[in-house]
């Protein structure tokens, strides 16, 4: 491991707003902090936001700029990535961000019944491989995770490159019926796009320098629903997925 990394591993625990637990033992037991994220962290009532695969934090740090009442919490496993965010927070003063570093997969360790009032999933990883189909953070067994944490009726946003993962995402929400409030396949070409979604990360302007178009689902979660994949398997989705937009196979 580099000395930069290390550095920047030791310089996460000196923040407060940056929880990074045990991974062994999110394997087995819940985090003292689920359920408490409003009276221990930020020391408010006011909403929770939470983005997934935060990377750098760039779209969190930005977003919490912009809602001075809305508290946000960045999620990556790579600690590295996320000590930028966390640099950025402390430098500003911002009381309303939070970053965790955490496996996706152990979210549940972290959060309580009805905690997080919205998620944002940013540029994740496509999977396109079969065997890493369920890692894909719109696959229903993970949406029925976030079920259990977010209030009823939440809204979900995903913003991604990947037409694939747009595609795909949206079939899991129509086969379970879940409302899909906006879509979009490129988002930079409606003259009248939401402000919200102009927030460009190092990955987004990576992506758009290489021609891929920017594409964007909002929808809303049904509470107490069990949550399925649709009746096909991974190549089948594939190919349906993946026509007219072959730079997704150019990973």
């Amino acid at each position: 491991m580099g000395k930069n990394k290390l550095e920047r591993f030791a310089e996460n625990d000196t923040f407060r707003h940056v929880v990074q637990p045990d991974l062994i033992e999110a394997r087995e037991h819940d985090n003292e902090i689920k359920g408490t994220w409003n009276r221990w962290m930020f020391e408010n009532n006011n909403p929770i936001v939470v983005e997934l695969g935060c990377g750098k934090g760039e779209y969190t740090v930005a977003l919490a700029r912009e809602n001075r009442n809305v508290n946000y919490i960045g999620v990556d496993i790579k600690g590295a990535r996320i000590w930028r965010g966390a640099r950025t927070v402390a430098e500003e003063n911002l009381k309303n961000v939070a970053f965790l570093r955490t496996r996706i997969e152990f979210i549940l360790r972290y959060f309580g019944k009805n905690e997080i009032d919205e998620i944002w999933i940013t540029f994740p990883d496509p999977q396109l491989k079969t065997r890493r189909a369920k890692n894909r953070l719109t696959h229903s067994e993970f949406l029925n995770r976030y079920q259990q944490f977010l209030k009823p009726n939440a809204v979900v946003h995903l913003k991604t490159d990947s037409l694939f993962m747009h595609r795909y995402s949206k079939m899991v929400l129509m086969h379970n019926g879940i409302d899909i409030l906006e879509a979009s396949e490129d988002i930079y070409v409606n003259p009248e796009i939401d402000p919200i979604l102009t927030i460009k990360t190092t990955y987004e302007k990576m992506f758009m320098s290489k021609g891929f178009p920017i594409t964007y689902l909002k929808f809303r979660m049904k509470p107490n629903i069990k949550l399925t994949e649709p009746e096909y398997d991974n190549n089948e989705l594939l190919q349906i997925c993946l026509r007219d937009c072959p730079a997704d196979t150019e990973r």
